[in-house]
């Protein structure tokens, strides 16, 4: 079989003057590429590299593999991640993961949030602000109680999300919103801080999804009621935290944290592989963000690591992937 990969390189990606210094952070490096390209050709497929805009767009056109593995992120609007499988939709190329409505729609953590809470299923409140006219005053601002977080609200990568992003004062969060309307170009997503612990839960599937692994990320020195995954945590993750496979906690809440991914993943139309982040509110778990384009570096990344610790090699994880879309497509499995 063909199998082409579709992607976004760090290092190709145009240069912006006054960009953030995380324009970039969604994007791969040739390293997981090359990981991923050696992956499929052990199993027999031939392996092309699309790339990503008029040259993955012309070798579609020219002559289309049978399967398009995608992790291309694109390159700008709140609708970039959909820009690949829209193409493979319109010229009726299989391609792995979820199609463009979904990933859409969950990179725009408003309208996923709203989805979420219209199923019954539990998220922080939250605000989404255009215009810094727009921010509440007070101490309660348009009814959320400190502390909060502010964040782009169509952005992944934890692009925008740093230190400062946890407020609790009236003042840092006009200050933080103010950062975000003017660096990254979109609203800014204003969410009441979850003080408990945090979870990022694999899922792989489609009609009968599963749970591959839950994974607590604890950092080691703040208590969880501080501790913000942020992008300079992220950045230094072998210094700074400690990823806990399978989490040491009681049986009953490691349930709910999977039964509400689980939710997560249906109602937001998820296929083949995501990851679902959450956090403990009151003990309670609730739905943050998920990623249906996660990273699938063989050395870093939430996903690789959650699922190596379950005992998934990358090979077994990205063959994974594959053979849910073959499947759903109605094609022979990987053997």
């Amino acid at each position: 079989m063909r199998i082409g990969i579709a992607y976004n390189l760090r290092d190709e990606v145009p240069e912006v003057p006054g960009a953030p210094v995380d324009h970039a952070e969604e994007f791969d490096s040739p390293a997981t590429i090359d990981a991923l390209a050696q992956v499929l050709a052990s199993a027999g497929h031939r392996v092309e590299r699309l790339g990503f805009g008029r040259p993955f767009l012309e070798r579609l056109l020219a002559d289309p593999p049978d399967l398009v593995f995608n992790i291309a992120e694109g390159l700008s609007g709140r609708s970039r991640e959909a820009q690949v499988p829209a193409v493979c939709e319109m010229l009726g190329v299989p391609y792995t993961g979820s199609d463009p409505l979904t990933l859409a729609l969950t990179l725009d953590k408003d309208l996923a949030k709203r989805v979420i809470a219209s199923r019954g299923l539990a998220t922080p409140r939250h605000l989404l602000i255009e215009k810094i006219a727009e921010l509440p005053g007070g101490d309660t601002p348009g009814g959320l109680a400190f502390p909060l977080i502010v964040k782009p609200a169509w952005e992944g990568s934890s692009k925008g999300v740093r230190l400062g992003s946890r407020v609790t004062s009236p003042g840092a969060l006009r200050e933080q919103v103010s950062f975000v309307l003017e660096g990254y170009g979109g609203p800014a997503l204003i969410e009441e801080f979850c003080e408990g612990e945090e979870f990022t839960v694999g899922v792989i599937g489609n009609a009968s999804p599963r749970v591959v692994g839950v994974m607590q990320i604890r950092h080691r020195t703040l208590p969880s009621s501080e501790f913000l995954y942020s992008l300079e945590v992220k950045r230094d993750w072998e210094n700074q935290v400690e990823y806990l496979v399978p989490p040491p906690v009681a049986p009953a809440l490691l349930a709910e944290v999977q039964a509400l991914a689980l939710g997560c993943y249906r109602a937001l139309g998820c296929r083949d592989v995501s990851r679902v982040d959450l956090r403990l509110k009151g003990g309670v778990p609730h739905f943050i963000e998920v990623n249906p384009l996660p990273g699938l570096s063989p050395t870093y990344g939430d996903l690789p690591i959650l699922a190596g610790r379950m005992g998934w090699s990358h090979r077994e994880l990205v063959l994974a992937i594959v053979e849910q879309a073959l499947e759903r497509c109605g094609r022979q499995t990987l053997p």
